[in-house]
């Protein structure tokens, strides 16, 4: 009988549930005796010893149910070593909770800085498997994560429904999109929703170019322009400037977001009505869409299988169409980029996309 710890960490997303699902499923259908703990709010659960023991009907009916039903707290990476409250060491009490329920494995799903502390309990001796969730798809080692696509979904959404009042008031419209550090969502949301200028963190833009590309448009009779802006959009400008300094001047910024401030811009400089759409969190809420769903069974399914075959220390990766495990020592601390030089960017300026950067 196996005994086999669960718990999802950071931001939530579509599909945690279906992928967590696909791992019981697999586990249970291999030894109906295996015993799954489901800790609540991540690895918070995991260092106070609040876990659930898992029954098999707790996993039927949330195939189609967003959130996660362990509930989810960030942790974060950096803090993990730093000593709590009256002296708690974080990773000390894991190793304990971990041992004392005499686990045999522990599947952890989340992003960026879950991986890497997944990495770092794996170097401390524990058994892990993890699997990759983010709606940004910008964990290294994975063709795909699970949430990436039901939120390129929703944010598509957002543009094609601001394409229809764009038209109809001649006005530029700026969607702004999640995704600090990497652009994937805003990329594929952008090219979906058929945005005319796409910005992206990969890519600092020139204000110049954003603009001429605009006038571009009003000069070709289109009466309307949409750009698809990603929150971590950085202009040339700024990305000269050092992380100190460049933190100094979004504190000191009247305007909540680069979008706005871009939006200001474009109005003062051509007297045309601009409007900003953010969507924010709804980009990761709801029902996972069809191929989430897929997805996220095959993960949880194939990671179930590496607990079952020991395949430990491991990530359930997406590769070419097949599940692979990939090591947590070359995942963790690395970001999967939009390379500016890719086939995709290439395609999308072929179809006279704009990236902001053409002067």
């Amino acid at each position: 009988m196996m005994r086999v710890g669960m718990l999802t960490s950071g931001g939530d997303c579509q599909a945690l549930n279906a992928t967590m699902r696909g791992v019981a499923k697999t586990l249970y259908n291999a030894d109906p005796d295996t015993q799954i703990f489901g800790f609540e709010e991540g690895y918070r659960g995991l260092m106070y010893n609040d876990y659930i023991l898992m029954k098999p009907n707790d996993f039927s009916g949330i195939l189609t149910k967003g959130g996660t039903i362990l509930g989810s707290s960030r942790q974060p990476f950096k803090l993990m070593r730093v000593p709590g409250e009256n002296g708690f060491n974080k990773v000390e009490a894991m190793k304990a909770t971990y041992r004392n329920l005499k686990l045999d494995c522990l599947v952890i799903l989340g992003g960026n800085g879950t991986q890497k502390t997944a990495n770092l309990l794996s170097e401390e001796g524990l058994n892990i498997v993890s699997l990759p969730k983010t709606i940004d798809n910008d964990i290294y080692g994975t063709d795909m994560t699970f949430g990436f696509q039901s939120a390129v979904d929703i944010a598509t959404n957002a543009i094609d429904c601001i394409h229809t009042t764009a038209a109809s008031h001649g006005r530029v419209f700026i969607v702004e999109l999640m995704g600090h550090k990497v652009g994937w969502l805003t990329l594929h949301a952008g090219i979906a929703g058929g945005a005319d200028i796409i910005l992206l963190p990969e890519m600092p833009y020139n204000f110049d170019a954003v603009l001429m590309a605009v006038k571009q448009r009003n000069k070709a009779g289109k009466r309307f322009s949409i750009l698809a802006v990603a929150e971590g959009a950085i202009s040339q400008e700024d990305a000269q400037l050092s992380k100190k300094e460049y933190q100094k001047k979004k504190a000191n910024s009247p305007f909540p977001s680069v979008s706005y401030e871009l939006g200001k811009r474009i109005q003062d400089a051509l007297g045309q009505e601009v409007r900003i759409v953010v969507p924010g969190h709804t980009q990761r809420g709801g029902s996972p869409d069809a191929y989430d769903r897929v997805v996220a069974s095959r993960l949880g399914a194939a990671a179930g299988r590496m607990v079952l075959e020991g395949k430990y220390g491991c990530m359930a990766a997406f590769r070419n169409n097949e599940i692979v495990p990939v090591p947590l020592k070359e995942v963790a601390g690395k970001l999967k980029m939009v390379d500016p030089k890719s086939d995709i960017i290439r395609e999308a300026r072929d179809m006279g996309i704009s990236f902001g950067n053409e002067l």
